[in-house]
């Protein structure tokens, strides 16, 4: 199932630019997945953290899906959507939705965030939502968001349920628990790096690609680096990896996604910098840095 997701590469999970009167920029969202593909994405990920989707009404959110769904179609890229909620009944709901864009490959959907119901809770809930939802399910592990820690015999258990293709390991750092499931792995699971800081490591202990914010920029050279890393060309993807990771510690010395947006802004690729409440936007100082670090990276800044 994960090889005929797609899920390896990179895929960039796509932030939502506004208008200087705060509404949806949908030209400049469809111009940034364009772009983002064209420099050798694998796909695109819409609705997902650095999307705040958190902060989107329904009909917004609803138009950031659209505007994916028809690059992806143009393109034959994959799309995955952010989807889910704390309760079960609810996320099945939210998943449910999705069968309006038939361009939509899989869901991200994190375990049930603040409710923290412990391994088999958490087990239970995505069996359930394997049952209703229209796309195989992305489960998004990362346990300082939601409050739930879980280690690699619940983690493979998630990926051995039908209907569960893949997973965004964003753990926080590469542990005892990472090295643990990705050396023993269910058949046909898929683990992709979600903590832009450690994409390198994660890719040489055997992640298959990326959801990484950071991709947004230089996003060729992320490219590069999954590559690398799946070819076995350890010398390439070594000081490549250092560069990218130094590049992701200045996007992230302030909340995601506001350097990158600064960034963005910019290089005249998104009509504003600006975030919606309670995030604000990144101060000159760390758009300053990132860029800095992104010529580093091989890239113009």
């Amino acid at each position: 199932m994960a090889q005929d997701l797609s899920l390896h590469g990179i895929h960039v999970p796509l932030v939502t630019p506004f208008t200087r009167a705060g509404d949806l920029a949908p030209e400049a969202l469809e111009a940034l997945a364009h772009q983002v593909l064209d420099e050798g994405a694998t796909g695109i990920v819409a609705l997902g953290t650095t999307g705040e989707a958190a902060a989107l009404d329904e009909a917004e959110r609803d138009l950031v899906t659209g505007v994916c769904a028809r690059v992806c179609r143009e393109r034959g890229a994959m799309l995955t959507v952010g989807a889910g909620a704390s309760g079960t009944r609810a996320a099945g709901q939210a998943l449910g939705r999705l069968a309006r864009w038939p361009e939509v490959r899989a869901a991200l959907v994190t375990p049930p965030p603040f409710v923290r119901p412990g391994a088999a809770g958490v087990l239970a809930h995505f069996s359930r939502l394997t049952e209703v939802s229209p796309v195989p399910l992305v489960v998004y592990h990362i346990p300082y968001r939601t409050g739930q820690p879980l280690d690699a015999a619940a983690l493979r258990a998630l990926g051995e349920l039908p209907g569960v293709a893949g997973m965004k390991y964003a753990g926080g750092g590469v542990g005892e628990e990472a090295v643990a499931l990705l050396g023993d792995l269910p058949d046909g699971f898929a683990v992709l790096a979600g903590d832009d800081l450690y994409a390198s490591p994660l890719l040489a202990l055997g992640a298959t690609g990326g959801v990484l914010a950071s991709a947004h920029l230089a996003t060729a050279r992320y490219a590069e680096l999954a590559a690398a890393w799946r070819d076995g060309d350890v010398a390439r993807a070594r000081p490549l990896g250092h560069r990218l990771a130094r590049l992701s510690a200045a996007l992230f010395a302030e909340p995601n996604p506001a350097v990158v947006k600064g960034v963005l802004h910019a290089q005249g690729r998104i009509p504003t910098p600006d975030v919606r409440l309670p995030l604000l936007p990144a101060g000159a100082a760390a758009v300053s840095a990132a860029l800095e670090r992104l010529t580093e990276a091989g890239e113009p800044g």
